[in-house]
């Protein structure tokens, strides 16, 4: 409990985020393996190994069904098919000094060796095509228009408020492209380089640095940077704190203080941020009657209590925003799907852009499996939540593999297109120092980007 308190880790939450991501991979892993398994099988090739995660030297869970032994490794890294007659991590070199046998991938012709080799990619882009439509089928697509915010957006970085922007502000497009949905926001500032906004009747343009994901990154921060404006209500009250003495409760909405109207708790800082030490009269709704408190404004010039800060769903529920919904019939939804699924795609090859470009710093903001575990809710589990963000983490996967890097489906991809291309096939030594070279590649990527994570341990989740 003491460490708890210390890193200041929710061990519920990382235990819920944790098991999500979990299933979400091994969904993910499974079906990407399968789609190299079944056309490796249809072709004729022998499937020595089927696993989920990776086994080196044990396995928790293994059982042979004719030629292939299925099983459950131990590292949960990813999974593997492992084909007989084919250079991958195994490193099997003793079977490769071996003649070439009809049921071995190498025996192969180059467009079955390609098939199999797309298989897992095709796989996982048509698994988040489904995934997208049967979420859209079942649970609509429920977004805030922008035109909605009617008072503005809440800021709430302050990397945000140093390139000009304000709470309050109306964000009208970015890269002059319009803003239709808040839930496009937060992705479109991250990855423009200019924005227009409209400020108390007029319009003006502000410009995103180019390195402004690796100073949202150097906050400490993830990718919120706005929210809707809501409404001043108490979450939890401090304990000792002056709110507290005096009697304010949680699900109190604070409506003024002293002649000074509240709407939105954005407003509640600026009211009394040189009133350190000062008495001062709260105007609270509570249970729908009007009462007045006085207490003190602490020497942090904060009144002691946390704010409750409803999600979007919780926004849409209680009224505080006019949402718009657009319910899909099941065949409409496969089409819808397809387009939001191309959409994610694009938005994760500009993230990708940003990331290899050094000059923005986005690289500093790749993370590994803590980042991915923090994507998911933190306080209860939501199905159309873990859904949408395991097909996009699918969208993700097959992106991923297939860059030209040996090791990758991509690499294996790029040197069978050059075989049928050329007519030359690289010689299996080549392939095994490219497959090694690629292994050294992925597994200081991953190192990194883990880094990433436990350098900051306890700050994303």
């Amino acid at each position: 409990m003491f460490l708890s308190v210390l890193l200041g880790i929710n061990w519920s939450a990382v235990g819920l985020q944790a098991g999500q991501l979990i299933l979400a991979l091994s969904i993910l892993v499974i079906l990407h393996e399968f789609g190299h398994f079944l056309p490796a099988k249809i072709f004729g090739c022998r499937v020595e190994k089927f696993f989920l995660f990776f086994d080196p030297w044990f396995s928790l869970a293994k059982k042979k069904i004719g030629d292939t032994l299925y099983g459950i490794g131990w590292l949960p890294l990813g999974g593997y098919v492992k084909i007989s007659g084919m250079i991958d991590e195994s490193m099997d070199k003793e079977q490769m000094k071996q003649p070439a046998q009809p049921w071995e991938f190498r025996s192969k012709p180059a467009w079955q060796r390609l098939i199999i080799m797309i298989g897992g990619v095709t796989v996982n882009v048509l698994l988040a095509f489904v995934i997208y439509a049967m979420t859209l089928f079942v649970w609509g697509d429920t977004k805030l228009p922008n035109k909605n915010l009617t008072q503005g957006v809440w800021v709430v970085d302050t990397v945000v408020n140093q390139i000009g922007l304000k709470t309050g502000d109306k964000i009208l497009a970015v890269n002059d492209k319009p803003v239709n949905y808040f839930d496009d926001m937060n992705a479109a500032m991250l990855l423009g380089d200019h924005m227009t906004i409209e400020r108390d009747g007029r319009q003006k343009n502000l410009s995103i640095p180019v390195n402004f994901i690796e100073k949202v990154v150097e906050k400490g921060k993830r990718s919120i940077l706005l929210l809707p404006r809501v409404p001043c209500i108490v979450g939890e009250v401090g304990k000792g704190s002056p709110a507290e003495k005096n009697g304010l409760l949680a699900k109190d909405q604070i409506v003024g203080i002293d002649s000074i109207k509240i709407d939105f708790y954005d407003q509640l800082k600026p009211a009394i941020q040189n009133r350190a030490g000062d008495s001062v009269q709260l105007k609270v709704l509570r249970e729908g009657k009007s009462i007045v408190l006085n207490t003190v404004v602490g020497k942090d010039t904060s009144i002691g209590f946390f704010p409750s800060v409803p999600t979007m769903d919780e926004m849409n529920k209680q009224g505080l925003y006019t949402f718009e919904t657009r319910e899909y019939g099941f065949f409409a939804s496969f089409p819808a799907g397809v387009v939001k699924a191309i959409d994610k795609l694009g938005f994760y090859i500009s993230q990708f852009k940003k990331i290899v470009n050094p000059s923005t710093g986005a690289y500093k903001g790749v993370g590994g499996f803590k980042s991915m575990g923090s994507i998911f809710p933190k306080y209860g589990w939501d199905w159309e939540a873990f859904w949408n963000i395991t097909a996009f983490l699918s969208i993700a996967l097959a992106f991923m593999n297939l860059l030209p890097i040996p090791a990758l489906d991509g690499g294996h991809v790029l040197f069978t297109l050059y075989e049928i291309i050329t007519g030359k096939r690289p010689s299996d030594k080549f392939l095994e120092y490219a497959q090694i070279v690629g292994m050294v590649i992925l597994f200081s990527l991953m190192i990194y980007a883990n880094a990433n994570d436990w350098l900051g341990w306890g700050r994303k989740f």
